[in-house]
């Protein structure tokens, strides 16, 4: 392990934490000195099924480097299996100081073909797992006057991207739970900040690569490793972060980016109100120069990752 102390005598949980972004993340939290809760419910990319072996491996890998960890194998997508695991770390040591909740699957369709369990799973998953392990976790936060939660989000809400609407619905949710987090307490010395991560990881393996465009962009995003996002996700946990809270960073290689939130960008008025035909002669047209246009991640991030 790390000569590091960052998180020295701290207590996280790393949900997802078997494979990919979720392994980093716990790695590097138990270099810095944490005590780290691997959970993982071992499922496939579309969260079907289930193993221990994940997690297991995980925290083997931990106490091989002469760290300290503990597995567990609750799903995060069912209120008392979130308090579960929020319990295994109280269990096996005593207290709770940062959450990272990493664990999602992608069930990805064109909007018009998606099913509606679709929608609903990847929901239940990304959205009310952050929920209910943030949940779990808050009450023990505030009575102790401390504590950090990182939540996952994604370009896919931020920005936008074809046949993700309910990754994309669960990932900007994310966003607004978390703000709402941050503000209701931050008198209990409680942060909550967002995470975007482009990293190459076996959610990202099921995009697909048919076209020549597809495999050009594939390659990319394989080049960056999920290694590259675990040091702001771990450096937010830590007492160095504490003034830290509401915002929303991307990780792509060695950039950082802070990533804007919903503000006003031009605005109309007129004495007498307005009508349809108003609105349609002179309102949208004063408004129209400043439309978002239907853009994607690639399209903002159009350089290569440094």
């Amino acid at each position: 392990m790390s000569q590091t102390t960052n998180l020295d005598g701290k207590v996280v949980i790393v949900t997802g934490a078997g494979r990919g972004i979720g392994r980093e993340i716990a790695l590097l939290a138990a270099a810095e000195g944490a005590k780290v809760v691997v959970n993982d419910l071992g499922g496939s990319a579309d969260g079907d099924g289930a193993s221990a072996a994940p997690a297991e491996e995980v925290v083997a890998e931990i106490r091989k480097r002469g760290g300290t960890a503990v597995a567990n194998f609750d799903s995060v997508a069912e209120p008392a299996s979130a308090n579960a695991i929020v319990k295994t770390a109280l269990d096996s040591y005593g207290r709770l100081d940062g959450i990272v909740n990493n664990a999602g699957i992608l069930r990805d369709a064109i909007f018009h073909k998606m099913s509606v369990a679709d929608f609903e799973l990847v929901v239940k998953v990304h959205l009310l797992g952050s929920f209910y392990v943030s949940h779990a976790a808050a009450r023990l936060f505030r009575d102790q006057g401390s504590g950090s939660m990182v939540h996952f989000t994604s370009t896919s809400g931020l920005i936008g991207n074809f046949g993700q609407a309910n990754y994309a619905a669960a990932k900007l949710g994310i966003v607004g739970m978390s703000k709402s987090i941050a503000l209701d307490m931050a008198r209990f010395n409680v942060r909550s900040n967002c995470v975007s991560p482009f990293a190459w990881s076996r959610l990202i393996g099921t995009i697909p690569t048919e076209t020549e465009a597809q495999k050009a962009r594939v390659a990319k995003i394989q080049a960056m490793g999920p290694e590259k996002i675990a040091p702001l996700s771990v450096f937010l946990l830590t007492d160095a972060a504490k003034d830290v809270t509401g915002q929303i960073f991307a990780v792509r290689m060695n950039e950082i980016f802070l990533m804007g939130q919903s503000r006003p960008v031009r605005s109309i008025h007129r004495s007498e109100g307005w009508s349809c035909q108003s609105l349609a002669e002179h309102g949208i047209p004063a408004l129209k120069t400043a439309f978002y246009p239907l853009e994607r991640s690639g399209d903002i991030f159009t350089w290569d990752p440094i």
